[in-house]
């Protein structure tokens, strides 16, 4: 009788029998085809961290190609766009690559339900669906009920599960990938300053990111591992986390995003099992390792393998790092490992790398003089303000400094950081007035960002519209929220700073924080301390709302969203107004009113 022995699954290996090459291709599909030739690919370890889908580069490829045949079956033009909720599945790659033999172009949707429920949702994928003018979507059958209801009205050509485009017929035509100059992907903002654009990405602008981040940033080897978290419909998980891995023939372990942020345990876990060499994060990636693993459980991790630990896509504090790199010192992680990045989606990904092996290196400025005069005076380690240096510009590139004039800066003057390469974008798909803002005739990018060179590293210190002007001071939000989020009764991520027109158009300071706490007592003991030590350490009043955990609004990839959080205060405000009328308050006197109830609280 035959064995019912279940056959055990395997990961895809580390080692390839195929030469590496370093993304030195003239498109993604190229990348593909010569991938496929070899024995690496993608592992899957959804729910329990358990291996469920191994997915060779060459089976990838195939079904890639049998579904762009069945997506020409139905008419839609060259340069159609594919809307696809991105989850960390197997679907997702192909999708993604059949849109590349096909000629469409794919733009990933997020596939989180945030706080705000289904309606915001919908709402949400229903915005990105008009905006990128999609013919055709797709969604898993545990997300297809909202991509239905989102598409509703629309007239997309077709929508449906992957099971659904799996019944579509097969044309039989030659295939026609997508050229050089053709449009590789549209990539959506975060829209953590307002609602997100569409970034369009040609072939030649991810190749040319891709080229510069795998040699001069990463310098992948032969025995490299990959291993990753990061959603798909963030660029650091698109570009970094598949593309990059693909164009370099890397075998790569993929967790579930919502496994992650449930059980980041789970990372290390996987880390260690598989002996990855190279994973990235944003820096509350981290935060959360540190919150959850207990320093007894750090035996079990072996993390002497991880030679790149990425770290980006937000202001990076120096204490984070110093407390991961301590935790799992005794699991072999050396704080050498971690490089500091600094990328964005409109230049395909990356922008700036340190370099490696260094670790992070972090310049500390007076807070006056950077306040008061835009300037970085170096101090004392620990006595001002802590700025993380995130390397140079990439190989072709370009980084500057600008004031607002147009006047480029010396070192150490902070100002809008600008860029110039191969790897920015197009534009923001049909957005030609949002595009004429930030892509200078002369080619340079404004990037939105503040900051300052220093030895030829870039240092991000803010963005330009979430920078707070409060009586005549040029003020941080993150200086705001770095000083309520180091109370003990909060944790990272747990403050939102902003600014809202007050009394004579001034600007007054506002600062969101969600917490726990139930009990007025305690709700006043922690409003008065943070009253207390803004005004001590900034000099300024700063109105504090206090609410409930789970509040504050995210971007598609887990970044505070100052702007929606601005929005959501403004409108509780509003509210409490309307409760108010009958006193006939007006809207300034009842800022006025907040604004003395705080200061004296």
């Amino acid at each position: 009788m035959a064995s019912t022995k279940p056959t055990t699954l395997l990961p895809t290996p580390t080692i390839n029998s195929l030469p590496l090459r370093r993304a030195d291709f003239a498109t993604l599909a190229d990348a593909l085809d010569y991938a496929a030739k070899g024995e690496t690919g993608a592992n899957f370890y959804p729910g329990r961290g358990l291996l469920k889908t191994v997915l060779p580069y060459r089976v990838l490829r195939q079904r890639a190609i049998t579904l762009a045949r069945r997506m020409l079956s139905l008419p839609v033009e060259r340069g159609a766009r594919v809307a696809m909720v991105a989850e960390t599945s197997p679907d997702f790659l192909c999708f993604f690559f059949a849109c590349q033999y096909a000629g469409l172009v794919p733009v990933a949707l997020p596939a989180v339900v945030n706080i705000g429920g289904h309606e915001a949702y919908v709402s949400r994928l229903r915005g990105l669906l008009q905006g990128c003018g999609a013919s055709i979507a797709m969604a898993s059958s545990q997300l297809f009920s909202f991509l239905n209801e989102a598409a509703e009205g629309i007239g997309l050509t077709f929508l449906g599960t992957p099971a659904e485009f799996d019944g579509l017929p097969e044309t039989d035509i030659e295939l026609q990938h997508s050229g050089p100059t053709e449009i590789a992907y549209l990539q959506y903002t975060s829209g953590s300053t307002g609602f997100p654009r569409g970034v369009v990405i040609t072939q030649q602008a991810v190749i040319a990111n891709l080229v510069a981040t795998v040699n001069h940033g990463l310098d992948m080897q032969e025995d490299d591992r990959c291993m990753s978290w990061l959603p798909f419909y963030h660029d650091m998980g698109l570009v970094g986390g598949l593309l990059a891995i693909v164009a370099t023939q890397r075998s790569i372990d993929y967790l579930d995003t919502r496994d992650f942020a449930m059980r980041p345990r789970r990372w290390l876990e996987l880390m260690s099992s598989s002996r990855a060499s190279i994973a990235f994060s944003p820096p509350f990636g981290y935060a959360l390792c540190t919150r959850r693993v207990r320093p007894e459980d750090v035996a079990q991790y072996d993390l002497s393998a991880w030679r790149i630990a990425g770290i980006g896509a937000e202001p990076i504090r120096p204490e984070l790092t110093e407390r991961f790199a301590a935790l799992l010192a005794p699991a072999g992680f050396d704080s050498r490992a971690f490089v500091p990045s600094y990328g964005m989606a409109e230049n395909s990904l990356a922008i700036s790398f340190s370099p490696r092996w260094q670790g992070v290196v972090v310049d500390w400025i007076d807070a006056d003089e950077l306040a008061e005069n835009m300037r970085a005076k170096p101090v004392e380690k620990g006595t001002g303000n802590g700025f993380v240096r995130c390397g140079g510009a990439l190989p072709e590139h370009e980084i500057a400094i600008f004031d607002d004039d147009g006047n480029t800066l010396p070192d150490l003057h902070v100002g809008r950081i600008r860029l110039r390469g191969p790897s920015v974008m197009s534009g923001y798909f049909e957005l030609p007035e949002q595009t004429e803002r930030v892509l200078l005739p002369d080619g340079w990018l404004d990037t939105g960002d503040l900051g300052y060179l220093i030895e030829g590293s870039v240092v991000v210190t803010g963005r330009h519209k979430d920078m707070l002007i409060i009586n005549g001071r040029n003020i941080w939000p993150q200086d705001i929220e770095h000083i309520v989020e180091r109370q003990p009764e909060l944790r990272a991520l747990d403050a939102s700073a902003f600014s809202i027109p007050g009394p004579d158009s001034v600007e007054i300071a506002v600062v969101v924080v969600q917490c726990n706490i139930n009990e007025s007592t305690q709700e006043q003991l922690l409003t008065q301390r943070l009253h207390r030590e803004i005004h001590e350490e900034l000099g300024i009043d700063c109105l504090i709302e206090l609410v409930p955990r789970h509040t504050l609004p995210r971007t598609s990839s887990g970044k505070l969203s100052r702007s929606a959080t601005r929005e959501g205060y403004l409108c509780r405000q509003k509210e409490k107004k309307s409760r108010a009328e009958a006193e006939d308050f007006s809207e300034e006197e009842l800022v006025s009113l907040s604004t003395k109830v705080s200061a004296n609280s």
